[in-house]
């Protein structure tokens, strides 16, 4: 090879060395620029604390130095002709019992009282009833013919379902584990604390994998007019 050939070729492979080397320096230079930025914000987050994010106070470390308030002169709560936050009371129609109390003597004087109140306080108390699961068993009697010798027994009504529970809890089951992402544990436990219905853990997603399958033709059917357009007026 003559002189000026390898001239040539170390030219070349300088040439390529320097290409590789730009390509990663190119390389390093984003890496630093997206590590750059990761640190500025890990930093911004050491930073925040309630003054200065929606943190609430609870989450600030012990070198967050809180401002004291200046005292305003003003007494604690609503301030004079600020409108209260009060429940609003249900109409007296929508009321199940109605407990009247009317005072019979005078608590100064001790001396009977007389009349009525044409608009007394009235204070409303909302409760849940006690819960307890509805049990009802179905005794299918089997009788023999004395004709032919063959038994019949008794069949289930229209609408019983053939397993040991009603539509409406497994509704509870399926909403429960479906809607809420409740686990099959918890769904169980709290169908016994609130409803006093012992299933048992495999129950759970047995019976919402049947409730599943029940909707599955009805919410096709709902896609198909949501798809078609459908408009009830």
């Amino acid at each position: 090879m003559t002189v000026l050939g390898s001239n040539h070729a170390r030219i070349a492979e300088l040439e390529e060395q320097l290409a590789a080397r730009d390509a990663l320096i190119v390389e390093l230079r984003a890496k630093v620029a997206k590590l750059t930025a990761r640190v500025a914000e890990l930093e911004a987050k050491l930073g925040m604390n309630s003054a200065n994010s929606s943190k609430p106070p609870s989450s600030d470390g012990p070198e967050v130095q809180r401002k004291r308030k200046e005292p305003t002169g003003r007494k604690r709560g609503g301030q004079p002709g600020h409108k209260g936050h009060t429940r609003e009371l249900l109409p007296i129609e929508q009321v199940d019992v109605v407990v009247p109390l009317v005072p019979k003597q005078c608590r100064w004087c001790s001396k009977p009282l007389n009349g009525e109140d044409a608009s007394p306080l009235r204070h409303q108390v909302i409760e849940v009833p006690p819960i307890r699961p509805v049990v009802t068993e179905y005794q299918c009697h089997e009788l023999t013919c004395e004709a032919c010798g063959r038994a019949t027994r008794a069949e289930l009504p229209p609408g019983v379902p053939e397993g040991a529970f009603g539509p409406r809890l497994m509704s509870m089951v399926a909403i429960c584990t479906g809607k809420y992402r409740m686990p099959k544990r918890i769904t169980q436990e709290l169908l016994s604390d609130f409803l006093g219905a012992e299933l048992a853990l495999g129950s759970v997603p047995r019976i919402a994998q049947k409730v599943s399958q029940a909707l599955a033709v009805p919410v096709e059917q709902a896609r198909a007019f949501v798809r078609l357009g459908f408009r009830p007026f």
